[in-house]
């Protein structure tokens, strides 16, 4: 996303000074993106602050929901929230205005964060993938994949980190001026600064970016995915019909699998136009005279989607995941669902009695079994209707792997 904001004004100051003589050239005043992009991202800063920020609540309020892949989603929401909080309201003006208007320091910051979220999101995907592919192979792991997963998460955080040094380091405010009689200035927020002896290090750097942020991490994640994918058909061939127990693990194992596909899949849409466009314009000698209307809006909707990703994710969560929807419609609608857990055993709502109910219910057994103990035995069928060791075994390791709360 760094490169966007470099671009705009780089690209801008390409075609500004090519048509500075021409009565093509429209002022900023007189563009339509001058208008659409801030209420984009107006949009896109109350979205992504509320339900990143919700998420964040969950995950706060209801330790039921701290399991391993719930762990990969609140570090997805916290480099959300960190780019939206720190990014989009001093980005949002890149087309507003023709100069960066917020000094070096906000430069450095700017351009520093997007990077770290970026980098999050990426990493945090890519392990989260590599989580359900073990998740399958080795599903009895318990605590010691909790502890593995916080491990991991902080490493990708420093990583993601140390990534962003050359942006926080190396950014400045480039002041070019045309070549037109009335001599006009223009500044921009550039990551990229001139090195002696070394005038490809903008193509570089696209080069590099494109690779560690977006097409080796897809394609591990493709490989994961091909993996699971193996071994989920493997697995439904080898195993008895009357294996129940594993068969609705199996189907949770697919749901989470799916949450994180969709994850992915949002990320490779929104952030394929921004690298497209660099490649394309770095990488083509002749791309400041094959500059045209139809780059001009990949540029702007590239621009645009980045900044989107950071909001989208709790929306798709919201769109699969009942668990979470349930928990979005507590807290951000203010509407307690029926369906809201309070135990991790999805069995316990099946019993559930109010509680004038329950206590009747209570005194009505323990006067009844004096008489007849053998309603003891009943009573506890009752409450546990699955009581073979299979199921038993399932839900314990749907619990343990997180598997059934992320529904």
């Amino acid at each position: 996303m760094d490169d966007f904001i470099q671009l705009n004004s780089s690209i801008n100051k390409v075609i500004n000074f090519s048509a500075n003589n021409s009565e093509d050239y429209k002022p900023y005043s007189e563009r339509l993106e001058t208008y659409i992009v801030p209420i984009v991202f107006a949009c896109i800063f109350v979205i992504g602050v509320l339900g990143n920020g919700t998420l964040v609540l969950i995950f706060i309020k209801h330790k039921n929901m701290r399991n391993v892949p719930n762990i990969y989603i609140l570090s997805l929401a916290l480099g959300d929230l960190l780019v939206i909080l720190s990014c989009v309201p001093f980005t949002s003006t890149v087309y507003t205005f023709e100069s960066w208007p917020y000094g070096e320091t906000i430069c450095k910051i700017s351009e520093s964060t997007k990077d770290i979220s970026v980098g999050v999101s990426v990493f945090t995907l890519t392990a989260l993938s590599a989580d359900r592919f073990f998740a399958i192979v080795d599903p009895l792991r318990g605590k010691r994949a909790t502890r593995c997963t916080l491990f991991i998460v902080t490493a990708i955080w420093l990583f993601a980190i140390l990534c962003a040094i050359p942006a926080s380091i190396l950014s400045y405010i480039r002041v070019e001026k045309d070549n037109s009689s009335v001599s006009v200035s223009f500044q921009y927020c550039y990551p990229y600064p001139p090195i002696e002896g070394y005038p490809n290090y903008p193509q570089t750097m696209v080069i590099i970016r494109f690779l560690v942020y977006y097409a080796v991490p897809l394609f591990i994640i493709a490989c994961f995915y091909s993996l699971m994918a193996r071994s989920l058909i493997l697995s439904t061939k080898n195993m008895p019909g009357e294996m129940q127990g594993q068969n609705r693990q199996i189907r949770a194992r697919k749901k989470v699998a799916k949450t994180v596909l969709t994850f992915v899949v949002v990320f490779a849409i929104c952030f394929f136009p921004q690298h497209l466009f660099l490649l394309w314009f770095y990488l083509n000698p002749m791309s400041n005279e094959d500059y045209n209307d139809f780059w001009h809006i990949l540029r702007i909707v590239g621009f645009c989607l980045a900044f989107i990703n950071s909001c989208i994710n709790p929306i798709a969560l919201y769109c699969v995941s009942g668990t979470f929807r349930k928990y979005f419609h507590k807290y951000l609608f203010c509407k307690m669902s029926s369906g809201i857990i309070n135990s991790r055993n999805p069995n316990n709502r099946r019993f559930h009695r109010p509680s004038t109910y329950s206590s009747t219910r209570k005194w009505d057994s323990i006067s009844t079994t004096a008489h007849h103990p053998h309603h003891i035995q009943m009573n506890n069928f009752r409450r546990t209707p699955q009581n073979d060791p299979v199921t038993m075994a399932t839900e314990v390791t749907k619990i343990t792997n997180g598997d059934q709360l992320i529904m």
